[in-house]
């Protein structure tokens, strides 16, 4: 089931239903662009008409915010739980070595990106990795970078810039990468290559990941997590106003 929440579309899938329709898009063999929105994506969104056509025009698009669920809540209505984009990566990688899928990861650093190529192989070992691409580019070199993607005859792609860079590419070079499945996964190689610390099991179920990620970059993060999450709130109140919730 799919629900509308403050201008975006989002589904109603838990994570083992998210794998299960990402699997089915992978045998279709129809290119399609995966989106998780959170609370900064729906605020870029509300000043980006071309981001928010973007997103809304994705076949799958999961709640990865805590903010996102707390929202659907305030608003009256039911979202199962998070499908956070890196927790999601891995099950997607998990799909892939069950049924040999090709995977090229794209963005990063190079050393990062060849980390992530490293421990992915190591821990997914029928994992068939196609290729990898670090994400210091030109644009004039984006359509070259697609044709190298479309000659692994990749299943899945993971492009890891932050947004809206990500989202405006994918979108772009889709039909040219000709790859089923295509995931943007933000900073989620830094993680898994042990450049950024994930916040502990319980920060996470308690919808504290975001207050990890700012209290290890204060300055850095100030106004996406401080001042982005209070724009954020404001959208909720407003949308409660308007819906008279």
């Amino acid at each position: 089931m799919r629900i509308q929440l403050l201008g975006s579309y989002v589904d109603s899938l838990t994570m083992q239903e998210t794998v299960a329709k990402v699997d089915t898009i992978i045998q279709e063999k129809v290119p399609v662009q995966h989106v998780v929105i959170n609370a900064n994506k729906i605020n870029l969104m509300q000043k980006d008409e071309k981001l928010r056509d973007i997103v809304n025009s994705s076949p799958l698009i999961n709640a990865d915010g805590a903010s996102i669920l707390l929202a659907a809540k305030m608003l009256g209505k039911q979202l199962p739980e998070r499908v956070t984009g890196i927790d999601l990566m891995d099950e997607v990688l998990q799909l892939a070595n069950r049924k040999a899928y090709r995977v090229f990861f794209f963005g990063a650093t190079e050393e990062v990106v060849r980390k992530v190529v490293m421990r992915s192989s190591k821990k997914y070992p029928n994992v068939r990795i196609v290729g990898h691409e670090n994400g210091y580019f030109e644009a004039s070199q984006s359509d070259e970078i697609a044709d190298d993607i479309r000659a692994s005859q990749a299943d899945i792609v993971f492009v890891a810039f932050s947004s809206p860079m990500k989202e405006y590419w994918i979108h772009e070079q889709l039909e040219r990468m000709g790859a089923p499945f295509v995931m943007g996964v933000g900073g989620s190689f830094d993680v898994i290559a042990g450049k950024t610390k994930r916040a502990p099991r319980w920060m996470q179920k308690s919808g504290l990941e975001w207050f990890y990620r700012f209290i290890q970059e204060p300055i850095r993060m100030f106004e996406r997590y401080i001042g982005g999450n209070l724009v954020f709130l404001g959208h909720i109140l407003k949308a409660k106003k308007k819906a008279g919730i």
